[in-house]
């Protein structure tokens, strides 16, 4: 219950960045280079309100460029960057060049072995896995 509250309470006066059918990038090497977003995972909206997603958000994705074995498949992933600016509570608002996201497994573990790209810190913290990974961490 506690993990609902979680992914719930972190939306609270989030502007909309990413929602269903947005095209983003893969920052890992598991094979994917380019998804889409199809499912947001523990969005609570209202009828008729395109579901959104923000950075740390987990998401289920569908691959539309990559190699033959991960295309026309379906993945969950984590949004590591996102292009609309967003305030952090210190005050300071961050964005990024891109939208992208790291695909990882039912488990929560990463399916590549590296991550391309910095990572912002709200996904580093809420995912220690892919914080393991990250070359960069803004």
């Amino acid at each position: 219950m506690s993990e609902k509250i979680q992914v719930l309470g972190s939306r609270k006066g989030l502007t909309p960045a990413l929602q269903h059918y947005s095209v983003v990038t893969v920052a890992d090497n598991s094979g994917a280079k380019e998804a889409m977003i199809i499912g947001i995972y523990g969005y609570r909206g209202v009828l008729r309100r395109v579901p959104f997603a923000n950075i740390a958000d987990m998401v289920m994705v569908s691959v539309k460029k990559g190699t033959p074995e991960v295309r026309k498949q379906k993945f969950r992933a984590v949004i590591v960057r996102q292009r609309m600016p967003y305030r952090r509570p210190d005050g300071t608002w961050i964005s990024f060049e891109d939208n992208a996201v790291v695909i990882i497994n039912p488990d929560g573990t990463p399916k590549g072995t590296e991550i391309r790209g910095p990572i912002a810190r709200e996904a580093a913290e809420r995912w220690p896995k892919i914080a393991s990974l990250a070359t960069l961490v803004v």
